[in-house]
């Protein structure tokens, strides 16, 4: 455990500095897009001259904001970079100078540590920046508060306030939900790994082989669901629920299983 904290300690503080920057950009990018597009509903109430009522039912509501590019945009930038990230945290330690992989292997430890503080790094990163998004909304009603009379101001959910699915996704309603995609995300990240020290095992075949993998993996993850699909609802929710936990700890098990066998015998030092 100690040298697992000590590794996903390590891990984090390599990406820490970009991670700022993102966190910067998200700050800066929605309370200058609050401001603004508060400014430009404003602008437009004066010009048309209508009535309050008029304006709330014509123009204003916080999806306004929710659904404008200055909000939408770091939030998928965000993502995209640690899509890449994904990635580059294995490949970085093969490219990068002096090949920095071959000490991390050489550690007094199980390889597999390796993985999983890599692993965990990649979710704690996911998890702060949806905790930060979760922090900004109240911050952001303010500001649009400040800006905009009460009058003009339509009620809204918080979990509602942009038409975007993206952000049921983001911000599940339940503790069952959060699991439930959340755990999605943490098996897709582990079956990326996992076909990447494939990659790493075999070389030039082994980029087929991860393909392979990836796609075997994803397919035996979409069978309960495909299974309900076609049955044309013979199951009941419970036990497409069951099936998919099932599967779940099936791929997840299976992508660890896989991973620890070729850090032990197929990657060399």
């Amino acid at each position: 455990m100690r040298n697992y904290l000590k590794l996903l300690n390590f891990e984090v503080n390599r990406f820490f500095k970009l991670y700022l920057i993102l966190i910067g950009v998200i700050i800066v990018s929605q309370f200058i897009g609050a401001i603004v597009v508060s400014k430009i509903y404003m602008d437009r109430a004066d010009q048309n001259q209508l009535s309050m009522s008029q304006n709330v039912k014509e123009y204003f509501s916080f999806n306004y904001f929710g659904d404008s590019e200055w909000f939408l945009l770091p939030i998928f930038f965000s993502i995209a970079i640690l899509m890449i990230y994904v990635f580059f945290i294995w490949y970085r330690d093969w490219f990068g100078k002096n090949t920095f992989i071959y000490r991390l292997l050489m550690l007094p430890t199980e390889r597999i540590t390796i993985y999983f503080a890599k692993l965990t790094t990649i979710m704690l990163l996911i998890l702060g920046l949806v905790t930060l998004q979760i922090l900004l909304i109240p911050i952001e009603i303010q500001i649009v508060n400040s800006i905009i009379p009460t009058d003009l101001q339509s009620h809204f959910s918080f979990y509602h306030f942009s038409s975007f699915e993206i952000w049921g996704w983001m911000y599940p309603n339940t503790f069952t939900e959060f699991i439930l995609i959340y755990g999605v995300g943490l098996i897709f990240v582990a079956v990326l790994f996992t076909a990447i020290l494939i990659e790493r095992s075999y070389g030039l075949k082994g980029i087929f082989f991860a393909i392979v993998y990836g796609m075997l993996s994803f397919g035996v993850f979409f069978v309960p669901i495909l299974l309900n699909e076609f049955s044309n609802g013979y199951f009941y929710s419970l036990e497409v629920l069951l099936m998919i936990i099932v599967v779940s700890i099936i791929v997840l098990g299976s992508a660890i299983w896989i991973a620890n066998h070729l850090l032990k015998y197929k990657i060399r030092v």
